[in-house]
Order: structure tokens, then sequence, then C-alpha cells
């Protein structure tokens, strides 16, 4: 099981019975069966709801702002040249002059020392090499790489060589489509935005007629995870890309000025839309990276409510929670999860704070 860091706001132990080793459809659950945790930002009282019963917490007028970012099969096997050894690569994000950065971890030993440096090529299948070019600078342990292949041909050659992301949590190696989110358009994302992953058309049509609106930006996630829990836990700033589209962007002014609600669906869509917002609280298409970084001193300019996951102690997620409740009451709502056997992890079951 795991616990909390030091520096967490929330104090509470995960134990492993409760961290979701395989998506719902292969335990017998529907997508929208899951577990549905509502938090109310003014009273702070809970409800206990299944996903599929979204609407009924919901009004016409209120808005939904989805993640569609598609997942990357991420995790490509390599060997390097000098010194000959297996390599893992896991991509974080491409960078705007088309190179990546990358987390590297050797099959060997001592998994984390690889003995690599800038010049060292990686060859994969496909006629696909990659070469490293330096560290980061910003983020520990992840470098700048750069492929043989760009573009279309690069993403194409990644998904018939690659497999997804999976953490020790995870009991099976399974397919990329449990990643997806069943509306994911643009590849991108090196993890999936797992707080969709609950949508099903039926259910996105349901909300749809129930005068609940639904649009789309981009937020391409990078890796939650360096592989060392003490740099997790120093909660390094993530740069991610995004992209706001301009039918979104006037959807969401035009909610906010007839009084709806503005829900994320996901931390993703939380950092996007307060990063692009005005001092107005205003929003314009707009793409870009953001570095955002929400915790308990940040007031949201857009975001009414949020659409999440649950998360272990020492996520930086945690920190954006708290800009919408007071880490006592994530902390009072979250032991009752626990008590009622909600499961953890993109697999797991969903909280509505509103």
């Amino acid at each position: 099981m795991r616990s909390t860091g030091a520096n967490s706001p929330l104090m509470f132990t995960l134990p492993a019975e409760l961290m979701a080793a395989a998506p719902p459809e292969r335990r017998g659950v529907r997508r929208d069966g899951v577990k549905l945790l509502v938090l109310d930002r003014e009273t702070h009282s809970t409800k206990h709801l299944l996903f599929r019963q979204l609407a009924d917490e919901l009004r016409p007028g209120d808005l939904l702002v989805l993640n569609n970012s598609r997942t990357l099969p991420a995790v490509l096997v390599g060997f390097a040249d000098s010194p000959h050894r297996e390599i893992e690569m896991r991509l974080a994000e491409q960078l705007p002059d088309g190179t990546w950065l990358a987390l590297l971890l050797c099959h060997a030993a001592d998994l984390f020392d690889c003995g690599l440096g800038s010049g060292i090529a990686i060859r994969f299948g496909q006629d696909l090499t990659a070469r490293v070019l330096e560290p980061d600078g910003k983020i520990p342990r992840l470098w700048r790489v750069e492929f043989s292949k760009t573009g279309p041909e690069l993403i194409d050659t990644l998904y018939r060589i690659g497999s997804p992301v999976r953490y020790e949590y995870v009991s099976g190696r399974w397919k990329l489509d449990d990643y997806q989110t069943v509306y994911a358009s643009e590849p991108g994302s090196a993890e999936m935005p797992s707080a969709g992953r609950a949508f099903t058309w039926e259910l996105l049509l349901n909300l749809r007629k129930r005068g609940i609106k639904v649009v789309p930006l981009t937020l391409h996630t990078t890796l939650s995870s360096l592989m060392d829990d003490d740099l997790d836990r120093a909660h390094y700033p993530k740069e991610e890309a995004f992209s706001i589209p301009p039918e979104t962007a006037k959807s969401i002014n035009e909610t906010r000025a007839a009084q709806g609600r503005v829900i994320a669906v996901g931390t993703t869509a939380v950092r996007a839309l307060e990063s692009a917002a005005d001092s107005n609280g205003s929003l314009s298409p707009q793409q870009g990276y953001t570095r955002l970084h929400i915790d308990q001193s940040h007031k949201l300019k857009i975001v009414d409510g949020l659409l999440t996951g649950l998360h272990e102690p020492h996520a930086s997620h945690l920190d954006l929670l708290s800009a919408f409740v007071l880490p006592t009451v994530i902390q009072a709502a979250y032991e009752e999860a626990l008590r009622r056997g909600y499961l953890w992890h993109e697999f797991g079951d969903v909280n509505l704070i509103l």
C-alpha cells in the first residue's frame, strides 16, 4: 500500500486492494457503471451514485468541457548502440521543434543507471531510431531525444510498435483502446486523460437531450511519474501543450454570461482553461504550453466544477482540488470513499466536485 508524503495536505493510506488493477469492462462493469462520489462545494455534503446518473446532478445550461487528447502508445523498447543494452523509453511530450522529452529506463541490475549520454542512438523496430540529445534541464531524469521519423509517419510507427504506459498496480497488459476515452481524437498524450473514461456515447447523448452542453479542448498529458518517489513528491511544474478551439471559447463565454456552470472533465481541462482565461474571466481561442500549477491560493476564473478521478496522497492533482474545496473537506470525502470501497487510478471511480 502507499501512504502520504511528508508535504501532502492529506493524510490517508491507500490499500492495495483499492487500486483499480483492470478496466471496469474487464471486471464485468460497464464504463459508465463505475461509482460517482458527488461533493458539494458549499455544503460539503456527499452523495454516492453510479456514473451513469451524472445527468441527475447537472442542470440545463451547464456545460461540460472534455479533453479530446488521444493516448499514445508512449512506451518503446529498443537497444542502445554503446553501451549495448536494452532501453525502455517513455515519451513525455513533444516539443515545438519536433523533438521529444522522454524518460529512459534500463532493464538491467541497476534499473535507472543507464550509462547513457548525449549522442547515444537507440534503435527500435520499423526502422525507427532515436538520438539522445541532452538532459531536459527543467525536470530531472527527462532527456531530449530526436527521432529518425517525424509527423504522421512517426505517430503511425508508434502505434505499430509502442504500448501504453503501465504502472505496477495494473494487473495485465491491457490494449491501447482500454486507455482511451470514447471521444479521444487528437493523438498526443503520454497517459490517458482518465477523468472522462467513464463516458459512453449513450450518456453523452442523454446529457445533450437534457440541455447540458458538451465541448472539447485538447491538452496533451505528460508522464505522471518519473519512477522515483522523491522526485514525484517534488511536484515539478509540468509543461503541457493545449489548444482551445473558437467554438469552445464561444460556448464557455456564453454559458458564463447566462449564469450556467462550466464543469471541467479532468484536471487537465482545468489547467488549460485557467491558463487561457484573462483577468476578467473571459476566454479566447488559443494554443500554447502551460506550466500553471493550481493550488489553494488560485482563484478560479473560468471553472465552476470538476469531474476527476481519485488521487493518491502525494499526487500534485490534490493541490488543484484545493482550489475548489479546502483540503480538510477533500480529506473527509476521501475517508468516506475509502470506507465505501471506491477504486483509485485511471481504471477506478470518479469524483464530481460541484
